[in-house]
């Protein structure tokens, strides 16, 4: 009975995966490919215009390009910067299925709707692949396979009605057929060159002839039989690091491969309604220990941009001991983030965000004992009577001004002594005064009692200011706040 597919599929194929795991910008400089044992398997595309192909040898490779530069292939770095690009890719489905070593398929019929239709789809997917430094080619079609081949032969023409693959897969070159080699030779043998020509062959001779591998991989391909695939879980905390173009100390190059870091960041939480307080960074060194970098926000964001200046800050703040062979991240806690408030209009409303955002970037640049926020405290005597905290954490208080008396918002620490004509306050001429007293006695129980006498007092240019009167010790006045 043939399989009907009622799903739609989007492949990644990554042709360049390898090399780009290895950071973009030094390929960009220099003729560089990446060997597995001693065959090409990327090459970047200075190699490339100068003739290195895949999967040419490298010995080959080096006589046309005599300044090429070999990189070892890294199986790791590939296989757990799939697996952070899987993370992403949770932003724009609820089904993502690794195709290691290069690839992705994503189940994207259920969120079509949600992103406006295929079109508006593929854009976002094509411009966040684009920043993340990766080149990819798309294939869409209603079976996995179908998509897979359509993106490894560069045919990008959505395909969404299964009746449509026969003709549009069969361009294909065998070479993109992901059969044992056996199969492709035997094929190769008797003119075989692309999926049509293969499925142009009778069924019953196919079957008698070659393995029935083939015929499954046909029909898995066309929809007509079961093509299963497993779910990618994003792990519940976040962990990436990002390979440099050598040994870096430059901080524009840190902050390229960070942004990389951050927009998978970014993905990950979207895809889990999420944001961060904390971030980590670690800066790898090859002799010295690694230079550990914390992050704190005041608000939980997923704003890559916005996560990039306060690196950015905290980075000029910082003087690296050695120049950096690697870079990485690690969230452990991801906090609920609710929807951004949009306006009449649908504009994002940012004006409650700008004094965190603010808040954040002054601590970055100038350190987090620099700037503290302040709550009240439940005390009597005023140079107690608050709290630093962190900036946002501060209660607003539910007083009246009828149970709480005015207080200046500036205080003097320690306070001041006045001179007194007559008994009289006086700060460059007579204070009057104009409230008072109020008398505080307290702090008995831990010896830094206090009793005296406070009075609003007003001076001669207009200024208000909080005083007192020592109720012992000489009874002398202090000028101890001014009030706005």
């Amino acid at each position: 009975v043939p399989f009907k597919a009622a799903r739609l599929w989007l492949a990644f194929y990554l042709p360049r995966f390898p090399l780009e795991t290895l950071g973009a910008e030094r390929a960009a400089t220099v003729p560089l490919a990446v060997i597995s044992d001693t065959v090409i398997v990327a090459a970047g595309a200075r190699a490339e215009s100068a003739g290195v192909q895949v999967p040419m040898s490298a010995s080959a490779a080096c006589a046309l390009v005599p300044n090429l530069i070999l990189a070892p292939r890294d199986e790791a770095a590939e296989a757990a910067a799939l697996e952070g690009l899987a993370a992403w890719a949770g932003q724009f489905t609820s089904f993502v299925s690794l195709v290691p070593p290069h690839g992705l398929l994503l189940e994207i019929g259920g969120s079509l709707a949600l992103f406006g239709g295929l079109d508006v789809l593929l854009a976002r997917v094509r411009h966040g692949i684009d920043a993340l430094g990766y080149s990819a080619r798309f294939g869409v079609a209603p079976t996995p396979l179908g998509a897979w081949l359509l993106a490894r032969a560069a045919l990008e023409e959505p395909v969404t009605a299964v009746q449509r693959l026969p003709a549009c897969l069969a361009p294909v070159p065998l070479t993109c057929l992901e059969l044992p080699v056996r199969i492709l030779q035997s094929l190769r043998s008797v003119g075989i060159e692309c999926f049509g020509d293969c499925s142009r062959l009778p069924r019953d001779g196919v079957a008698r002839r070659t393995d029935p591998l083939l015929l499954a991989y046909l029909d898995r391909a066309l929809g007509k039989r079961a093509d299963p695939r497993l779910p990618y879980t994003s792990p519940p905390t976040f962990q990436r690091r990002s390979s440099l173009p050598g040994e870096v100390k430059d901080t524009q190059t840190l902050l390229i491969a960070a942004h990389r870091l951050l927009l998978e960041l970014a993905g990950y939480l979207q895809a889990r309604a999420g944001g961060v307080q904390v971030l980590e960074w670690h800066l790898a060194h090859r002799r010295n220990p690694a230079t550990r970098l914390t992050i704190e926000l005041v608000t939980p964001s997923r704003d890559a941009g916005h996560l990039l200046l306060l690196l950015r800050e905290r980075l000029a703040r910082v003087a690296l001991v050695e120049a950096v062979v690697y870079l990485g991240i690690r969230v452990r806690d991801i906090l609920p983030l609710a929807p951004s408030s949009q306006d009449l209009f649908g504009e994002e409303g940012v004006a409650g965000g700008d004094w965190r955002a603010l808040v954040e970037r002054l601590r970055s640049r100038l350190g987090r004992s620099a700037v503290q926020g302040l709550k009240l405290s439940a005390e009597h005597r005023p140079e107690n009577a608050w709290r630093c905290c962190a900036p946002g954490q501060g209660i607003a208080s539910a007083l009246s001004s009828a149970h709480y008396p005015d207080r200046p918002l500036w205080l003097l620490d320690p306070p001041e002594v006045l001179r007194s004509v007559a008994g009289d306050p006086w700060l460059e001429g007579r204070l009057h005064l104009i409230r008072g007293p109020e008398r505080i006695e307290s702090g008995w129980w831990d010896g830094h009692d206090i009793a005296r006498d406070y009075f609003e007092a007003l001076h001669v240019s207009g200024a208000r200011y909080w005083i007192y009167r020592e109720l012992r010790e000489g009874r002398d006045w202090y000028l101890h706040g001014v009030f706005a």
